[in-house]
């Protein structure tokens, strides 16, 4: 169980791309010559990521390396930033996309698996690491999910953060009623 006051402290979440909101499979092939990069994203995470932003979460990619497959996916669950940097700048540029927005450390949980997250993880409020994260980066967490990255586990983080805060059943209402209002209207349009 998360601590509600630590729970409520959080502004912003920080997610780490391939290990976090992907298995860290990386499939390559070639289609008429040209290199074609796919990756597995879990429909749950999405969810995850929609129901932080629904409740006024901002959430920020930052990946270790840059992807089109990563920048699909993070336009599709309509992210608030991407940052695709080299992973030694993985908390210079997080740190960045805090300032535009006026927080800080502090303010942010982030969730990892490896070891190019451990710079970041050591220094926000809520560091958070994935199932099947090394050794280091579960050592440097407060909290370790029990789904393994691109398996659930942003969708667990979500869940966790809401229910710590208050705010897990008002979101449940709100995102069944918009569902429900959504399969009407399409009925309705037919």
């Amino acid at each position: 169980m998360l601590d509600r006051a630590l729970a409520e402290r959080i502004k912003l979440v920080g997610l780490d791309v391939d290990g976090v909101l992907t298995d860290g499979g990386i499939y390559v092939g070639l289609v008429a010559n040209h290199a074609l990069e796919f990756k597995c994203f879990h429909v749950q995470d999405g969810l995850g990521v929609k129901l932080l932003r629904t409740v006024g979460l901002p959430v920020v990619l930052v990946s270790g390396r840059a992807s089109e497959a990563t920048e699909v996916r993070a336009k599709e669950m309509e992210v608030d930033e991407l940052l695709e940097v080299a992973p030694a700048d993985k908390l210079p540029e997080f740190v960045g996309a805090l300032e535009r927005r006026g927080l800080t450390l502090a303010d942010c949980a982030y969730v990892g698996d490896d070891l190019a997250d451990l710079p970041v993880l050591r220094q926000v409020a809520l560091p958070i690491a994935v199932a099947n994260a090394v050794a280091e980066v579960k050592e440097a967490a407060k909290v370790v999910t029990t789904a393994s990255g691109g398996r659930g586990a942003v969708r667990e983080v979500a869940e966790l953060l809401l229910r710590a805060r208050g705010e897990w059943q008002d979101i449940l209402k709100r995102y069944f009623r918009e569902s429900s209002d959504v399969a009407h209207g399409a009925r309705r349009s037919r």
